[in-house]
């Protein structure tokens, strides 16, 4: 969807902005934090994290506000470097979902905050191939985990929300290893901070760096 955007944001914005940037429902669901720990790792320095979760414009923005995250890359996870360009990524068919790399300290933040925060003011892990005015398999939610620890802790999370009934949908988050990550085109980079006005950012975007802000005071900056 925010494709069409990109290519005419202005002229679609006053003809039709409530069809086209429906604001998105307010996330009212208190998701708690990760009961089952990471053993951390086993030498110091920086980790890495790849999720999926519709446009990563969005995730994007949210993961760079956060304290111990040194940087938040968007690109593409789950397909080949031949199909990893944007405009072939729309299209669904290549096996890419737009992803995000989040680098972090883990001496700052855990990883079991970072899985919180994409599980709450990130994303709706219950919406199946889509994200608010988004859809396609490009955008379901995913993460594509490094390492079997972040597998393990990924999946005994969604285990805990589910037995928990923390939603009242399934969780679909596909929890699958990551073979590689392709960065997206340099104009993808920073684009919620670089284009603050835009029609897609101000309605889908700029409410969850909010939320964030609200839901997680001692972790935004």
């Amino acid at each position: 969807m925010h494709r069409v955007v990109m290519q005419s944001a202005l002229a679609l914005a006053v003809a039709a902005p409530v069809a086209l940037f429906a604001r998105p429902s307010t996330h009212e669901v208190t998701v708690p934090p990760a009961i089952t720990v990471s053993s951390g790792p086993t030498a110091p320095g920086l980790q890495t994290l790849v999720v999926a979760g519709g446009c990563f414009w969005g995730i994007e923005a949210v993961f760079e506000h956060i304290k111990g995250v040194t940087d938040a890359v968007s690109g593409y996870a789950g397909g080949t470097k031949g199909t990893a360009e944007y405009e072939t990524v729309s299209t669904g068919t290549t096996g890419h979902a737009e992803s995000v790399k989040i680098t972090y300290d883990p001496a700052k933040v855990s990883l079991e905050k970072l899985l919180q925060v994409f599980f709450s003011v990130a994303h709706d892990p219950t919406q199946l191939n889509r994200q608010g005015p988004d859809v396609g398999p490009q955008y379901r939610s995913a993460i594509f985990f490094a390492s079997e620890e972040q597998a393990r802790v990924a999946r005994a999370y969604i285990d805990q929300l589910t037995k928990a009934k923390t939603f009242s949908k399934p969780i679909v988050t596909q929890v699958v290893k990551l073979e590689q990550f392709y960065p997206a085109e340099e104009y993808h980079q920073d684009f919620a901070e670089k284009n603050p006005t835009y029609p897609y950012i101000v309605y889908n975007d700029r409410p969850k760096v909010e939320n964030l802000k609200r839901e997680f005071p001692d972790l935004y900056r």
